[in-house]
This record gives structure tokens, C-alpha cells and sequence, in this order.
């Protein structure tokens, strides 16, 4: 196999939260400040912890807890939105079947991974899972990838990550690790990447390579 370890990011990879992820944060600012952001101008938030996409938006740090809390309760609003995308089950069988490792590297909070992805059947595949809280830094710094690999006993050589967004791309590329962009769920073609994934088995082509 070409690579020992495939690690995935969870938003826009994984499972499509797009959808929730924007409108809660919509509904979230309209109800705390009273600010209505058209859905293109909240994009910047998919692929980074909560806190990061709030500072950016130039919340108080102050009010940031409270109001990740009214966001995590706006997304369970469109919790009927959210499913695995196409593909992805029959994805990690085959991996798992060639003895691969699979692990994630998320933006999301411990609570929020267990809220968010482990009420779907695919959390069992994976061995080594790191979310925001595991790091003192996130996506787009390496540290999370640095993480996984001290975690693992990985070497960045036998490594491929798969995600979606330019975050992904920048923390991979910083830890010295191959990106696979997932197709299915990015926003935009234009993310570099080492391979172009339209759909999940495409990786299977590239690890017989």
C-alpha cells in the first residue's frame, strides 16, 4: 500500500454539515447581535474550531463561550441535514480491508465530535482521533498532524490526509504530509492539493499506485 496511515477531516469530508454549520451560525448572529450575514460571507468558518471563526467575526472573547453554546443549540435545529456522504462507508470497508490505518484530525471540540459524528456508524473504523482540544494550536498550523503522528507512531512519509478545505491543505503541507482533496465536499476546486478526489473511491486508485 502507498500509504499506511489515511487520516480524514470530518466536515465537507466525512459527513456533510455545510448546510448546518452555516445556517446555525446565521441564526446564531442574528439572535445574539442582531446581525443578519448573507451564507457567502460566513464560508471562512467551515474547516476551523468555533472560537477561531467567532474571533473572526470579532466577537468579544467574553462572550465567545456563551455564544459557541447558542451555536451548538442552533445546530441541532439541522441535525436532519446532516448525513455521511455517498460513498464514505463502502470507502473505509475497503481501507480497513487492506489493512490501513485511518485516523482523523478534526477542528471540532471533543463534545462537539461526539455529538456531532459519533451518532453515525463510522466512528467504530477509526483508531486514532485528534480534535481541537488535543492541541494548543489548529488548522492551518501543523500541530494537529504533528499530534496524530506522535499518537500513532506515523512518519509523515506513510501519511495522507483527505479534507476539503484550504485549512487542510495549509496544515498538511506545513507537516511535511501528502493532501488529498475531497471533491465531494470542497467549496472550491481551486485548493491545491497532491490529488484531486471526485468521488470517495477514488482514493482506492491512488493507494494501488
Amino acid at each position: 500500500m502507498r500509504y499506511k496511515h489515511i487520516v480524514f477531516d470530518i466536515d465537507g469530508t466525512l459527513i456533510d454539515t455545510e448546510y448546518a454549520v452555516l445556517h446555525s451560525l446565521q441564526d446564531t448572529l442574528i439572535a445574539v447581535t442582531g446581525i443578519n450575514r448573507e451564507i457567502n460571507e460566513l464560508t471562512f468558518a467551515l474547516g476551523i474550531p468555533g472560537k477561531n471563526a467567532l474571533k473572526k467575526l470579532n466577537v468579544p472573547e467574553h462572550s465567545i463561550s456563551i455564544i459557541l453554546g447558542h451555536w451548538e443549540k442552533c445546530m441541532s435545529n439541522y441535525s436532519n441535514t446532516v448525513c455521511v456522504f455517498q460513498g464514505i462507508s463502502e470507502l473505509l470497508d475497503a481501507l480497513v480491508q487492506y489493512g490501513c490505518e485511518l485516523g482523523i484530525v478534526t477542528s471540532k471540540t471533543r463534545e462537539e465530535f461526539k455529538q456531532d459524528f459519533e451518532p453515525f456508524d463510522i466512528s467504530k473504523y477509526f483508531t486514532t482521533i485528534i480534535c481541537a482540544d488535543d492541541t494548543v494550536e489548529h488548522k492551518p498550523d501543523p500541530d494537529p498532524l504533528f499530534k496524530y503522528m506522535e499518537v500513532s507512531n506515523a512518519n509523515n512519509g506513510e501519511l495522507i490526509y483527505i479534507g476539503d478545505s484550504v485549512y487542510d491543505w495549509e496544515c498538511a503541507k506545513s507537516a511535511k504530509v501528502d493532501f488529498a482533496l475531497a471533491g465531494w465536499g470542497s467549496l472550491s476546486r481551486e485548493i491545491k492539493a497532491d490529488y484531486y478526489l471526485e468521488k470517495p473511491d477514488d482514493l482506492l486508485l491512488i493507494m494501488r499506485d
